[in-house]
């Protein structure tokens, strides 16, 4: 797909332009990232993301917008995760009919990651109606897989580094390293500046590559999942060889929930990368996740964003997203066969915080089992399931039954694709002067305060931490 301009008719304005910015998620909480940035009465909305983890935070998903979807004038992505983008075939359900603004890699992904959602909405809510455990009668999707081939078509692709002019606004995509196709965006509107981080990823990781330092912004607003942590030094590689190590004794199955897009190709590298390494033995990995194994042919059609050697034209095992024995499956019946094989094997599924899709069907089946060993590679967000696993709970509900957890639980932190909160400083420290408004977003509370000071501790700037719902003028 070739990158576009946007083509929005430009509006009657006054000499100095009035920005306002309104923090519909991604304010308070790690998910439901939005933010509403109005200009001389136009509207233009950054992400739309899934609120996920707690049923109080997945009850907002079901409130009513505060906004029109049909005065919005354009959309623009940062990346391709559901918490980003989830909540936009809900938005043109209810009548958003513009552009959507993302880049390349990420336009491909969403071609993937919406469908794929709105089919897990439509599962879930059959499955809620058979098993009588869901609070709405009827249980309904959030939205449907029309309502998601419908926001496919407002799909418009840009380029890093490219602009993209609107009236009044001029956008811009930077590399954020986060997953292919993440992108900090930085918007300007006549003489101010605002800069979006999005996602942050890691700098000198092997897969993924560091995200831009940008040096100007008025406004800025950077995320804060890891604002209170530092990536554990320890290697991935020993991490994962101890868990794997486990089952392989033990004959059971390791479970590894992870993001389709992402987290999954980290992981059969690292697996990859130790069966090279002869660290491992060779056991069958199954990747349950029709999203996984699109998103991994995705990654090498988009080499660039990334530093991995791929090419379509490789023989399938020199390629670094396969290992040995990868099983990729696509299939409902082959997947629910994987419930009773036995060990030793390697089980990736989505999703990565066990919030719904085939994932869940794994763990009611092999929780209950010591043999068998869970190992979390990415953020758990407070009130998942994933959080209530690392956090020692004996017993989990899964699809309206209590299943005891016996199967060990285990982490590794070094694999996440966020920056921590060092890595956060070293980005913001590329600024060469105080942005004149610092906005800390996309963290829990005691995340976005720990990250809050340390930004005044070691660069002296003032930095707010808005609630969700908040409006400030710009």
């Amino acid at each position: 797909m070739e990158a576009v301009a946007a083509n929005i008719k430009k509006p009657r304005t006054s000499a100095t332009s009035k920005a306002k910015l309104t923090f519909l998620g991604g304010a308070g909480t790690v998910t439901g990232s939005s933010y509403l940035l109005e200009v001389n009465g136009r509207k233009i909305l950054v992400d739309c993301g899934l609120f996920q983890g707690s049923r109080k935070l997945k009850e907002l998903n079901w409130s009513p917008l505060s906004f029109d979807p049909s005065r919005i004038d354009a959309v623009l992505l940062t990346h391709a995760h559901i918490d980003h983008v989830g909540l936009l075939p809900r938005l043109v359900r209810q009548g958003y009919a513009g552009p959507i603004f993302a880049t390349e890699a990420t336009c491909a992904l969403l071609n993937l990651a919406l469908p794929d959602s709105a089919h897990l909405q439509e599962q879930d809510a059959l499955y809620a109606k058979k098993k009588g455990y869901s609070r709405h009668k009827p249980p309904l999707p959030l939205y449907e897989l029309s309502d998601a081939e419908a926001t496919l078509k407002l799909l418009k692709p840009t380029k890093f580094g490219e602009p993209v002019w609107f009236p009044e606004i001029t956008a811009t995509w930077h590399p954020a390293g986060h997953i292919l196709g993440s992108a900090i965006i930085q918007l300007e509107i006549e003489k101010t500046r605002i800069v979006f981080s999005g996602d942050l990823g890691r700098f000198d990781n092997e897969i993924m590559k560091s995200p831009a330092l940008l040096t100007q912004a008025d406004v800025l607003l950077v995320e804060s999942t890891y604002g209170n942590r530092i990536h554990s030094d320890g290697s991935i590689e020993e991490s994962l060889a101890i868990e794997i190590d486990y089952i392989v004794q033990s004959e059971g199955v390791l479970l590894i929930p992870a993001f389709a897009v992402g987290r999954t190709q980290q992981v059969l590298y690292y697996i990859r990368k130790l069966q090279d390494q002869k660290r491992i033995p060779n056991l069958p990995v199954f990747i349950d996740s029709p999203m996984a194994v699109d998103a991994s042919h995705i990654y090498c059609k988009y080499g660039d964003d990334h530093n991995l050697d791929v090419n379509l034209l490789m023989d399938e095992y020199a390629c670094p997203l396969r290992c040995e024995q990868t099983n990729f499956i696509r299939d409902v019946a082959e997947s629910k066969i994987l419930n009773t094989r036995p060990g030793p094997a390697i089980i990736i599924s989505a999703s990565g915080m066990c919030s719904g899709g085939r994932i869940l069907h794994h763990l009611k089946w092999r929780l209950p089992d010591k043999r068998n060993s869970v190992l979390f590679v990415g953020y758990q967000a407070e009130g998942t399931r994933g959080r209530r696993l690392l956090e020692g709970a004996e017993r989990i509900r899964i699809h309206g039954d209590e299943v005891s957890v016996k199967a060990r639980i285990a982490q590794v932190q070094a694999l996440s694709g966020h920056a921590d909160q060092a890595e956060l400083i070293r980005w913001l420290s590329g600024f060469s002067k105080a942005p004149s408004k610092v906005f800390i977003t996309h963290g829990e509370s005691t995340s976005s305060q720990e990250l809050q000071n340390q930004i005044g501790k070691h660069l002296g700037w003032q930095a707010a931490i808005p609630s969700r719902g908040d409006s400030n003028e710009i």
